[in-house]
């Protein structure tokens, strides 16, 4: 089991939405909180919050798109509170636009930080943990991992990727018969403003699901060392159908409304 307890947690994308509510959860639970997000405003107003329900944080504006500003924000993170035991790599973002609709730096942008950041801040903390043969790495990714769809070519490639970099990263850390752990969270869209208009054919399968439920979930998995949480269930039906003749399996994605998911997207922002 993982303790929160006392541990010393980074949270990615901290000042807004889902990131946000897990500081306070874990706030609740007794995490000693590292929050990180490029919006100092945001990161302040957070702060605000978690002191005037009776907890503290450390803040820190970091922009993960600039490699070498979050190493140089890991080593002062370092510097000041020294290791990390629990790191939640959160921050993502999403354009919600066709392939050709995207500029060059959109679709940079969207690897730098869904997918080239959890390099950076993993590498930037990883040894520490190894140190102390102790700690756990946690990547939110999505259910964009398991399937894709129109208008998220570069969200759900960045996010295949970031289910690749935890699987391998895992085997690694196994392989060094090390205490280490990770999980990989992969939900359906939530409801947190980052997929404004987004919409599902069948909401008692694959439903938008609310923020509160996810954390509740992400914090559980975290307790319990669970290495993989998809949200909802239904999603893990999607490694079957890969074993489907591609016609079939885009015929499937039409019915379930994963095709169209994100026809009346307006989102963006979390």
């Amino acid at each position: 089991m993982t303790i929160v307890k006392n541990s010393r947690v980074l949270i990615t994308g901290a000042a807004s939405g889902i990131g946000r509510l897990l500081a306070l959860r874990l706030a609740e639970s007794g995490g000693r909180l590292v929050l990180w997000d490029i919006d100092r405003e945001g990161l302040d107003q957070a702060q605000a919050e978690l002191a005037a329900a009776g907890y503290e944080a450390e803040t820190y504006a970091c922009d993960l798109t600039q490699r070498h500003e979050i190493a140089s924000v890991a080593a002062q993170t370092l510097s000041d509170g020294g290791a990390i035991d629990i790191l939640i790599n959160n921050a993502g973002i999403v354009s919600g636009r066709s392939l050709l609709d995207l500029s060059d730096a959109e679709i940079e942008q969207t690897f730098e930080v869904n997918t080239l950041a959890l390099f950076w801040t993993v590498r930037a903390f990883l040894p520490s943990m190894l140190e102390q043969d102790r700690g756990h790495v946690v990547t939110i990714a999505s259910a964009a991992s398991l399937a894709g769809a129109p208008k998220l070519t570069d969200y759900s490639a960045s996010k295949f990727a970031a289910l690749g970099f935890d699987e391998s990263l895992r085997l690694e850390l196994r392989q060094r018969d090390c205490k280490v752990t990770t999980t990989i969270v992969c939900p359906y869209y939530i409801d947190t403003g980052m997929f404004d208009g987004v919409r599902t054919r069948f909401s008692w399968l694959l439903p938008i699901l609310k923020p509160e439920y996810v954390v509740g979930r992400i914090i559980g998995a975290i307790e319990k060392n669970r290495r993989r949480l998809i949200m909802p269930r239904f999603m893990y039906t999607s490694w079957l159908t890969r074993l489907l003749p591609v016609a079939w399996y885009d015929v499937l994605m039409d019915f379930f409304g994963v095709t169209h998911s994100m026809d009346e997207f307006h989102g963006g922002g979390d």
